[in-house]
């Protein structure tokens, strides 16, 4: 089929279209499907199990979406495999999918739809890290979607109607639950607004305009009220990580963050992109005027503005990728409209196709290496630092440690070395999250995490949630060569540490970790409750740390 060529009246009707997108949908869900099923969860996953595990108004890091995700996808955890935890991001991937296509087709044509749906698959993040990862930007991009659909289908109509006035009323219920999901997801409402005072300002003289704003922040309202609860915690450490007051000019975090960007988004898509752009600009190719505006409202504010803070401080690519959601559509419209004016036309323009190829070169080759480890990595052989520099090691290894930790606990427990209920101790979020789904879980163990607010994030409150580390008993604390910790600082509370018993990993025969289990003996000591420090009590029926009397 993308070998052929089309000329003008030869490309498939839309019958055919549809039957080619159904096509592309399922293939990119039993792809994705595998991927979920075949890879062991990475670090944020994990962490992420821990909002379905220990559900709230709102967390830490994130608001509460993407934990419910998870609960309603595994059925409140009933099914805890890594397939249906991710499985709303396998899902939600192939329903997204056909949103791109739906608003691509709206703003251009049929063929627009497909070449979308296609580069929404070859690029990284909507394959992957919102495809098959779960992540905070699984339901985002889902939600984002369905109001960018909705947005652009009723904002430009002059005069406004009763009836669209109502359809912007009902789209501020996906625009406030993809910002349940996600705070980013602020630039959607930022783009229609700006749509609004800019090109149609009788939106302003409807009564639904301003209800459509107050749903949202009702849809909103329970992040507020947690964070009124925990004195603001949350929005203080988000907007910790894009204040750039005191900094000075760094253009390496610039620069990382637009290759970043270009990365994850596909190299070949975002040369599609900037292509696109340059032609919309210099008028060799164009769209409904009213359709273009509001795709670079609902794109370039949010790309340009992590590119600025870039300038001061570290930010991570995937902030501005719904930003580029819009941009597809448009590089999927210039292809539609550039190629089918060419006399032998291809139904799948070939840049899509090398875009495509690239994709999924890049997976296989993650795949193989994950799983092999066949690249060379610079890395230390020693023992304390082995494989720091693997990142793949985030999604390999777990299952094996799980394993032979198991072990080792039962030969505790059975020579009276060790309590059956001793805990297991962590120092930082991750590898918390890990040790607590694939080894103090199989283990009927508890974790709890020891340290700081910043180290720990939501174990913070889930150390309150579990029952207390009991005066006199002993524990393990766990750390791993691929950042390695010390327990030193545990003497603070246990009387004696052991040296620790070490746990090699391998791939197929090649060593590439290591694990430290070490043994602390008889608690004399509660660790503080770190979140009193920064002024949020401690409910009594749920303070772990009170002795039992």
């Amino acid at each position: 089929m993308s070998g052929t060529d089309f000329s003008g009246d030869q490309i498939p009707n839309k019958r055919s279209l549809k039957g080619i997108l159904i096509s592309i949908i399922l293939a990119s869900v039993v792809i994705r499907g595998f991927l979920a099923w075949f890879l062991e969860l990475g670090n944020d996953e994990v962490y992420y199990w821990t909002y379905a595990l220990f559900p709230d108004l709102s967390h830490f890091d994130h608001p509460p979406m993407v934990g419910f995700t998870i609960q309603a996808f595994t059925w409140n955890l009933y099914f805890d495999s890594e397939f249906f935890i991710r499985l709303g991001s396998v899902i939600l991937g192939g329903v997204n999918t056909y949103m791109i296509f739906l608003i691509a087709a709206m703003v251009k044509d049929f063929r627009a739809g497909i070449i979308a749906a296609l580069l929404y698959n070859a690029s990284v993040y909507c394959f992957v890290i919102a495809g098959v990862f779960i992540l905070p930007d699984t339901p985002q991009l889902f939600f984002w979607l369905i109001g960018l659909y909705i947005l652009i289908k009723i904002l430009p109509g002059k005069p406004v109607s009763k009836e669209r006035a109502m359809a912007l009323f009902f789209a501020s219920i996906p625009l406030g639950l993809a910002l349940l999901s996600k705070y980013t997801s602020i630039f959607l409402w930022f783009g229609a607004a700006a749509y609004i005072l800019l090109y149609n300002r009788e939106w302003l003289r409807k009564s639904e305009f301003y209800l459509s704003l107050f749903l949202t922040l009702l849809i909103f309202s329970p992040v507020i009220f947690w964070n009124i609860e925990n004195k603001f915690i949350s929005f203080t450490f988000q907007s910790e990580r894009v204040s750039f007051f005191g900094s000075g000019i760094r253009p390496d975090y610039f620069f990382t963050e637009l290759i970043g960007q270009i990365l994850y988004n596909n190299p070949i898509n975002f040369v599609i992109i900037v292509i696109a752009l340059i032609a919309m600009f210099r008028k060799t190719f164009s769209i409904n005027r009213e359709h273009k505006r509001i795709l670079l409202l609902t794109s370039i504010p949010l790309i340009f503005l992590f590119l600025f803070f870039a300038l001061f401080r570290k930010t991570l690519p995937h902030w501005t990728a719904p930003g580029y959601i819009s941009l597809i559509v448009i590089a999927a419209a210039y292809l539609s409209d550039k190629t089918s004016k060419s006399a032998r036309a291809r139904l799948i323009p070939p840049l899509v196709l090398a875009s495509l190829l690239l994709l999924f070169s890049t997976v296989i080759l993650g795949l193989v290496e994950i799983k092999l480890g066949i690249l060379p990595v610079s890395q230390s052989e020693r023992t304390k630092t082995l494989g720091s520099n693997d990142l793949t090691l985030d999604m390999y290894g777990w299952k094996q440690f799980g394993y032979k930790f198991s072990e080792l606990a039962d030969e505790d427990f059975y020579s009276m070395n060790m309590n059956a209920d001793a805990p297991i101790i962590s120092n930082k979020w991750f590898p918390a999250a890990h040790l607590d789904y694939y080894v103090a879980r199989s283990c009927g163990l508890r974790l709890i995490a020891i340290g700081n607010l910043n180290d720990i994030h939501k174990y913070a409150w889930i150390n309150r949630e579990r029952s207390e580390i009991r005066m006199g008993s002993d524990a393990y604390f766990i750390t791993s060569s691929r950042n390695f910790t010390s327990p030193g600082y545990l003497f603070a509370y246990f009387k004696n540490i052991e040296d620790p018993e070490i746990i090699k990993i391998y791939k197929q025969d090649k060593h590439v970790e290591n694990f430290f289990v070490y043994r602390l003996r008889t608690l004399y000591k509660q660790p503080a409750d770190v979140l009193e420090e920064y002024g949020i009590p401690l409910i009594p029926e749920e303070n772990i740390f009170q002795e039992d009397e």
